[in-house]
């Protein structure tokens, strides 16, 4: 076998600027995706359940839908990851990326809650195959490992951006809609900011849809293919004496990201911001009219009393609606700001630290953090609370870069969709998402000497957070060492 020839000779640079947009915009855009649910959640189900942000039925459903979505994307991830290695990576990641664009514009039409759960089903799917096959792709293009690391480190980092992109999208079309609750004419969905939200998910489809025709396919996984030599993908061979620990280890330590992710972070905008002190100020002022108006509906006999009372209602919580959103987007604007400094401080720290020991510094501190930010900080000073908030999305985020730079590196060639499609998907997706329905269902309902929905939400986050950076610590001293790898095809 020939030694492996310099990354600059395998692609030239044009074509390697192309690969390095294409994965940069393709990161992005899954966060963007994924992230849209925490923005526009409370939103969409309070209207389409018809019921209050902080009521039980939007809590509950909250939790819930993190969870079925996670959990679709997941199944069909698992898929997407045979696929990968069956089909290419490059002819998947077009297929993942039509799915992910398409759906949210789908469910920006939804008038009924099982449409918006069933597309933000198909919205996840994508993102879940797009990212393995995106990752998988770039560790093979590039042989030089050095360049390796940069390319996947650097183009993760733009991950974080699609967090702060979508959040800021969200508040211009809050702010928008402030100044124009008539909407927007030509559009044809009723005047809603999270269906406006969702119909920029289109966006992405188009600009990488453009891109891909000028970039190349896998060159490991096409010579392997073209020269016959390509193993078939088997699902029971991740679980052969070689490979069971790497599986087992890397699905857990997936699994704890997750849950940290979507049994605390996620959570915060979408179920904590009603319950922060910085809003008892306008809760005091609005209280009175908003009771006077629930009254007057309460008594209302006719059809006409009922719409004039329940217009006087919407008008009297508008106040108090409108100064949550801007604590929401202010908190995922925090938490998204600490995640794109994780994914950079983990592209730099990549090239100077061993593996093992790069991810203990994420998540050591980690341990501490999240139980002191939700048990204490979530009840006092609002600037504490969101810096807390900035840094615990910083050891969250820098923990799913370390896993997704890691996993094309201990699985082989015939088997690289594959098993990073199980530790992310059956680990992260399918177990790690369940810490949302664990915090909004189980947990927070047995703190019944705590006030409010809100509250309760919280504690269970502390206990979700320390629990499974505590698990992640002591997964860290099992991870193997990466396989001596071959990411070039012969001469």
């Amino acid at each position: 076998m020939s030694p492996a020839p310099p990354a600059s000779a395998a692609l030239p640079p044009i074509t390697r600027w192309l690969v390095l947009l294409v994965a940069a915009i393709g990161f992005l855009f899954d966060t963007y995706e994924l992230l849209m649910f925490p923005v526009i959640g409370s939103q969409a189900l309070s209207q389409l359940l018809d019921a209050p942000p902080t009521s039980d039925v939007v809590r509950l459903w909250s939790g819930r839908m993190l969870w079925i979505a996670a959990l679709s994307g997941g199944i069909f991830g698992l898929l997407g990851g045979f696929l990968i290695d069956s089909l290419g990576r490059k002819k998947v990641m077009i297929g993942s990326i039509l799915v992910y664009s398409l759906s949210p514009v789908a469910a920006a039409y939804s008038s009924e809650l099982w449409q918006l759960i069933l597309f933000r089903c198909t919205t996840f799917i994508g993102v879940c195959v797009e990212l393995i096959a995106a990752v998988t792709w770039l560790a093979e293009l590039f042989a030089d490992k050095k360049q390796r690391e940069l390319a996947i480190g650097w183009t993760l980092a733009c991950a974080s951006l699609g967090g702060i992109l979508v959040t800021e999208v969200f508040n211009e079309i809050v702010a928008f809609m402030r100044e124009h609750p008539e909407g927007v004419s030509w559009l044809p969905v009723p005047p809603n900011a999270w269906r406006y939200t969702l119909l920029t998910g289109l966006v992405p489809g188009a600009l990488i849809l453009l891109l891909m025709p000028f970039v190349p396919e896998s060159r490991v996984w096409k010579a392997k293919k073209d020269a016959g030599t390509l193993k078939r993908p088997r699902l029971g061979e991740l679980f052969s004496p070689e490979l069971r620990r790497t599986t087992l280890v890397t699905t857990l330590l997936s699994a704890c990201g997750y849950a940290a992710a979507f049994g605390a972070l996620q959570l915060t905008p979408l179920q904590m911001a009603p319950g922060l002190p910085a809003l008892n100020e306008v809760k005091k002022e609005t209280g009175p009219g908003v009771k006077a108006a629930e009254k007057k509906l309460e008594a209302a006999t006719t059809p006409d009393e009922k719409k004039a009372a329940g217009k006087e209602l919407a008008v009297a919580r508008k106040p108090l609606g409108d100064a949550i959103e801007a604590k929401r987007g202010n908190l995922q604007r925090w938490q998204e700001l600490g995640g794109l400094t994780g994914r950079i401080l983990f592209a730099i720290l990549l090239m100077y630290v061993a593996s093992q020991t790069l991810i203990r510094i994420f998540l050591l501190p980690g341990v501490v953090l999240l139980p002191i930010t939700y048990l204490v900080l979530y009840q006092g000073d609002y600037t504490m609370f969101a810096l807390a908030i900035f840094f615990c999305g910083l050891l969250t985020v820098a923990q799913f870069s370390y896993v997704s730079e890691y996993l094309p590196k201990v699985f082989p060639v015939h088997l690289r969709g594959t098993g990073s499609g199980f530790a992310t998907n059956v680990g992260g997706r399918m177990l790690g998402t369940m810490a949302a329905t664990l915090n909004t269902e189980i947990l927070a309902p047995m703190f019944t000497s705590v006030e409010g929905n809100p509250q309760k939400v919280a504690h269970a986050a502390a206990i979700i957070g320390g629990v499974v950076y505590a698990v992640a610590l002591v997964l860290s001293f099992l991870l193997p060492p990466a396989l001596v790898e071959e990411n070039a095809p012969p001469k």
